[in-house]
């Protein structure tokens, strides 16, 4: 079946195009469904592409203002509204977290910084009791049950992958500075007023946006792996089921580091946000924000991110050819980076998920097109 494609491209960018229906006519565990893909340059939106169907069955169009669930996309996203307290003088990197959460410095954990928290070397990479899937949907419940519980390493001596609790984390930052869920605040500071098509915590008037999302037809085998006890908390307690996706009560829930909805273009103007001088964050800010904080392997993902202060950069080439380049992927393919040096802001989304966690090659195409002629 020929997916349909819509959208424009700026010249200069007709390889971009190409590769975006190349991603659809292909076969196989990484062929597109439905996806979005926009791109921005100092400011202007120089890609705007979408494309397929928004469900398994091809009953339903993919539109331009298609949202879907986004996965970890959305933990750089929870970076950005962090940033912007920082910018604000309200939160401080360097500052510990019990100073603004109290209960935080339970268990060894009273002189975790809030840089430490965000480039996931806290030691909180899962949670430690059993915990299930609808668990999440509690979130005082367990961000108290984050505060208590003791780190799996001296914080700030390794690094693993916070993959289900940080949102917990970087919101109760958000909430106890600012007084509003971070989902709230994304809506009301960064994502409102940028016109900016996200959203943590989605309105049940916008359900009918939402593209469904297709789990992996071939879901990546751990069986051959070792786990180490960062790997068991983190992508075990609680594991993931791509189904839930589909749910309303995933949908309406504020989980930070997994369930913002957003388009590419959503996704592309935040980070253009965040590049723009002129922007919510000053470029001091958002240097701070993508200074390296953890320079070592990840004891969950196996490499070394170079994580910043909850944003990846560029070591694998997933984001295009310059290292500096910086972003968060989600399981399954979305992402979105940003390159300040260029101004370039990207953002990709997708309802057919690959079976990968990171290094999705829709999204490493996609990124090698754009940077195609040594921009």
């Amino acid at each position: 079946m020929t997916a349909p494609i819509e959208g424009h491209v700026a010249p200069g960018f007709e390889r971009v195009a190409d590769v975006f229906a190349e991603n659809f006519a292909q076969n196989g565990p990484y062929a597109d469904i439905g996806a979005s893909f926009a791109v921005y340059r100092r400011g202007e939106c120089v890609v705007d592409l979408w494309g397929g169907y928004a469900d398994r069955a091809a009953t339903r169009p993919w539109q331009q203002d298609t949202l879907v669930n986004l996965w970890s996309t959305t933990k750089a996203v929870a970076a950005f509204c962090v940033a912007l307290l920082i910018e604000r003088g309200q939160l401080d990197y360097a500052g510990r977290v019990a100073a603004y959460w109290p209960a935080f410095a339970k268990a060894g954990k009273q002189d975790v910084t809030v840089a430490q928290l965000l480039s996931h070397e806290a030691g909180l990479p899962g949670f430690a009791d059993p915990t299930s899937i609808d668990d999440l949907f509690e979130h005082d419940r367990c961000a108290a049950r984050l505060a208590m519980q003791a780190p799996l390493w001296e914080p700030g001596t390794a690094n693993g992958y916070h993959a289900v609790t940080y949102g917990f984390l970087a919101s109760e930052l958000v909430r106890r500075t600012d007084g509003r869920t971070l989902g709230r605040f994304l809506a009301d500071e960064l994502a409102g007023p940028l016109g900016a098509d996200f959203h943590i915590g989605l309105a049940r008037g916008l359900e009918a946006r939402v593209a469904e999302l297709v789990p992996p037809d071939q879901p990546a085998d751990m069986s051959s792996v070792e786990m180490n006890p960062a790997m068991m908390l983190a992508l075990g307690s609680p594991a993931m089921d791509p189904h839930r996706a589909n749910t309303h009560a995933w949908r309406a829930a504020e989980l930070p580091a997994l369930n913002g909805h957003g388009s590419a273009q959503g996704i592309a103007k935040l980070y253009a946000a965040m590049l723009d001088p002129a922007g919510p964050c000053s470029p001091a800010t958002v240097e701070r924000m993508t200074a390296i904080a953890a320079d070592r392997d990840d004891l969950v993902l196996g490499f070394n991110p170079r994580w910043g202060m909850g944003v990846a950069h560029n070591q694998g080439g997933m984001f295009g050819p310059h290292t500096a380049t910086f972003g968060h992927s989600g399981w399954g393919g979305s992402f979105g980076c940003g390159d300040a040096a260029r101004g370039i802001a990207i953002g990709y989304a997708c309802n057919h998920m690959g079976p990968d966690l990171v290094g999705d090659p829709r999204a490493t195409a996609l990124c090698r097109a754009v940077f195609d002629d040594g921009r």
